[in-house]
């Protein structure tokens, strides 16, 4: 028998050997082990949010959901439980607890499960440098990695890192992302119970989580709490009541406060090209747009309203499918209070069936028509529930028969719905009413002019609907959008405001082709001689062509490319003068931008600033102002907003401010003094050319005195066929184009024409860029000036003021309404005094100026 003294020696030699094997498998393994400096400076993979100007959070890019948090902003019964259920004895060991261990060798060799043998920092090892494989050599590593993490990180470092790794289920890691996931809450604001779930998740994540097995996380959650009660955490009243608690979790997202998906999908797509698709979804990047959230839902309304607006003024297309096909559609259909009603009922099983394929579009949604009486109609919605839609909700839906005629009005509702009918329906004030999904587009975008800072963009009806953002990728046909570019042109050629121009009709033989050109105007009226303001006003056609010629196109294509046009999207022929040209709303956007900023170009830009996860800032924008000189923005700036209950107009400061010393100043392309004319000019367009003088519609842009805001210009746009309309306008520190058009260049925005009962068309008008384009400006603005105090264009140098006969253009001594005052540069004014009274002609003849149908012109 070994005496006590030998089995010691051989025990410490049995130590010795162990010490030695240790040593020599960690000098083995010395070179391959990863090194834990890293974790002094550990980079969160946390996803990429998107926030508007005033921290409002519009999208979360990334699939691993984390929230880093301190281990000071965790609250204790947290931490507490997750000493209690993971490693009790976490401040007390060097990383690999022996007793844990001994235990868990003893429960290996007894085949009895007495507990793992991982510590917080073996785990910490293991998921930021190992594999989850089973094997000895890796859990020899893991101890030896436990070993440098403790030699370089305190406890509570380690801890903290834990907290934050750690996956949790539904691709949440970290304590902060999983209270979001499964309670949308904060950490500080979790239950005890809740914590006690969360607690049990590191165990199994993927099988114990609240959402996916209930049953076992409720298990689970007993054990964690009958830990804590044993490590003194909690009293023995805390641990029943949690336990009574039910499991209340529940799947959530990032909490968007800003739905905005083609200003989130711009900004994301800036990030990924700046950092790469990795870096970008993994840096835990902060990104602030330039983006309102008040002029970002504003516009999204406007663009939503204005497409519904025109989709329905073109009848309805019909249902999107039928429950309940009948054979013979000519019939009439039957009615709910009809005795012998052959169609079977809708069951609200077979309603939520069929309508679980169709999507939700802003507050349009599908439904089942269940019955349909005189004048009203009762369907069914996803969630089981009817309501009714009244005439109100149901007249305007003509049959849709093409783009250019509808039919009759209905009279009934049966000559609209049947029963089985699957169509959409939106929520109004008022109840709901007959909806379809529009097959139009739109698109709509607001720069501060001073910066070109994107203040609104909406390039669709929908995102989910479609992808294709048509602000920044949809090049269309400008139409009449590029008219004050042309005239622009010409003031630098030497025409003024009072210069006569002739609108006459043109007729050009085009040897090429062998068929004669005849621009027209729209309506094909003509004035003969017309002053250059009046001409621009009414978007005379022919006055655009001839301005083009006199000016030649070899200067005007380098001409409009200084409004940042590119010339390849500008065809080398007279067309162009009629907005043959193909541009982006942005591009035109920023063009007209040079007009209101005093001419300058700025190039528009979406972020702001961006941080990383801790709040520090990574990059902040410094944006080419447009300032001559630049230090006085930050004195005049101040009086133009002061009063203003939105800190829009600051922009222009903060970037002056956190710009380095020398501002960044944008290139000037044209005269202060040609951008004032011009802004006078398009201001005509909204006001009119000559006040108190008949017709009071003389400008295409009439509708926006609505507003009534004298401060603001702007031009409407409508191409041939009217397969776009536009119109774009600004004040002086906001510029916003809208556009309308089908995605498919085949179709046209047609007219509202159809057959009335009595067998006769009626028409009631054709789409244009005023009555298309720009109620959707309209609306926006009425939301954005509402933030602007009024503020007039500012008179540069060189400029005076002479009055002048409006007929002639000539200066005149009268002083009725014959005469208004012009401006003109310096040298340009004219010198001839005019020498009879010709104004009665145009001011009380019989309206030889006609509008279109509509009122307008175009």
């Amino acid at each position: 028998m070994f005496s006590i003294k030998n089995l010691l020696k051989t025990g410490a030699a049995l130590i010795f050997i162990g010490i030695l094997a240790l040593a020599g498998i960690y000098m083995s393994m010395r070179s391959n082990l990863p090194s834990v400096e890293s974790l002094k400076d550990l980079q969160w993979q946390t996803p990429m949010q998107i926030f508007s100007s005033d921290g409002k959070l519009i999208s979360q890019f990334g699939e691993k959901k984390r929230i880093p948090l301190t281990l000071d902003e965790m609250p204790q019964q947290l931490i507490n439980a997750i000493l209690a259920t993971e490693d009790d004895r976490f401040y007390l060991h060097f990383g690999v607890d022996p007793i844990g261990m001994g235990r868990a060798i003893l429960g290996q060799l007894t085949g009895q499960n007495k507990g793992g043998a991982s510590t917080i920092t073996m785990q910490v090892a293991r998921n930021f440098f190992l594999t989850r494989e089973q094997t000895y050599v890796r859990k020899i590593r893991e101890i030896f990695i436990s070993f440098h993490i403790e030699s370089l990180l305190t406890k509570d470092e380690i801890l903290a890192l834990y907290m934050n790794k750690i996956s949790l289920g539904h691709r949440s890691f970290g304590f902060g992302a999983a209270a979001q996931v499964y309670y949308g809450k904060d950490v500080k604001e979790l239950t005890l119970a809740q914590i006690a779930v969360l607690a049990g998740l590191p165990k199994a994540p993927s099988t114990m989580n609240p959402i996916s097995r209930p049953d076992r996380a409720l298990q689970r959650r007993t054990v964690v709490l009958q830990r804590m009660y044993t490590a003194d955490y909690i009293t023995a009243e805390e641990m029943s009541a949690a336990n009574k608690e039910p499991i209340s979790a529940i799947k959530h997202g990032a909490e968007i406060e800003l739905s905005a998906p083609y200003i989130a999908e711009m900004a994301h797509q800036e990030m990924v090209d700046r950092f790469g698709k990795e870096a970008a979804y993994t840096g835990g990047y902060k990104v602030f747009t330039t983006v309102t959230s008040k002029l970002q839902y504003a516009a999204q309304q406007a663009v939503v309203n204005n497409i519904l607006a025109y989709d329905q003024r073109h009848g309805y297309r019909g249902p999107i499918s039928t429950l309940r096909p009948i054979d013979d559609q000519t019939q009439t259909r039957s009615t709910s209070d009809s005795s012998d009603n052959a169609i079977a009922p809708i069951t609200v099983e077979e309603t939520i069936a069929a309508l679980a394929p169709h999507g939700s579009y802003h507050s349009i949604v599908p439904a089942v028509v269940t019955a349909t009486f005189e004048q009203s109609a009762k369907v069914r919605l996803q969630d089981g529930s009817e309501v009714n839609i009244d005439w109100q909700g149901l007249a305007w839906a003509r049959a849709y028969i093409n783009d250019d005629k509808q039919a009759a009005p209905p009279t009934i509702a049966s000559e609209i719905l049947t029963i089985g009918d699957i169509i959409m329906v939106a929520a109004t004030e008022s109840g709901y009413r007959l909806s379809q999904l529009p097959e139009v587009s739109s698109a709509l975008v607001s720069l501060a002019t001073d910066s070109g800072a994107i203040k609104a963009a909406v390039g669709g009806f929908s995102f989910d609907q479609s992808q294709f953002n048509r602000v920044t990728q949809a090049k269309r046909q400008v139409g009449s959008n590029i008219k004050p570019f042309i005239y622009s042109a010409a003031l630098d050629s030497g025409y003024t405001l009072a210069s006569i121009v002739n609108d006459a009709p043109i007729n050009q033989w085009d040897r090429s082709s062998g068929v004669v050109w005849r621009p027209k105007n729209s309506p094909p009226v003509y004035n003969g001689e017309i002053r250059f303001r009046l001409a621009l006003a009414q978007s005379k056609n022919v006055i655009a062509v001839r301005l083009l010629r006199e000016v030649g196109l070899d200067k005007i294509i380098p001409y409009l490319a200084l409004f940042g046009f590119n010339p390849e999207d500008l065809p080398r022929n007279e067309s162009l003068a009629l907005g043959s040209a193909s541009l982006t709303p942005i591009e035109v956007a920023t063009g007209f931008a040079t007009f209101a900023n005093g001419g300058f170009l700025i190039k528009p830009y979406l972020i702001e600033r961006i941080e990383d996860s801790f709040g520090k800032v990574l990059f902040q924008a410094n944006p080419a102002m447009a300032c001559d000189p630049c230090e006085e923005i930050i004195t005049t700036v101040p009086e133009v907003i002061d009063g203003s209950s939105d800190n829009y107009a600051l922009d222009v400061i903060d970037q002056i401010q956190l710009a380095p010393k020398t501002v960044n100043k944008a290139p000037r392309v044209i005269s202060a003094q040609n951008a004032f004319l011009m802004t006078e000019a398009l201001n005509s367009a909204i006001w009119g050319a000559d006040w108190n003088v008949k017709p009071f519609w003389q400008g295409t842009g009439f509708r926006a005195r609505v507003l009534k805001r004298r401060d603001i210009a702007g031009k409407t746009g409508t191409t041939n066929q009217a397969k776009d309309a536009w119109f774009s306008g600004y004040s002086r520190r906001l510029v916003t184009t809208s556009w309308i058009g089908f995605d498919n260049p085949s179709r046209n925005l047609g007219q509202t024409t159809y057959n009335s009962n009595l067998g006769k068309e009626q028409t009631t008008g054709k789409e244009f860029g005023a009555k298309s384009a720009q109620p959707a400006w309209i609306n926006f603005m009425r939301v954005a000036l509402a933030e602007l105090p009024v503020e007039y264009f500012e008179q540069p140098e060189a400029l005076m003021s002479v009055r002048i006969d409006k007929v002639s253009g000539k200066l005149t001594t009268k002083t009725d309404k014959s005469s208004r005052f012009e401006y003109f540069e310096l040298g340009t004014a004219p010198t001839e005094y005019i020498s009879q009274d010709v104004s009665s002609e145009i001011l009380d003849g019989d309206g030889s100026i006609t509008p279109n149908e509509d009122g307008i012109f175009d």
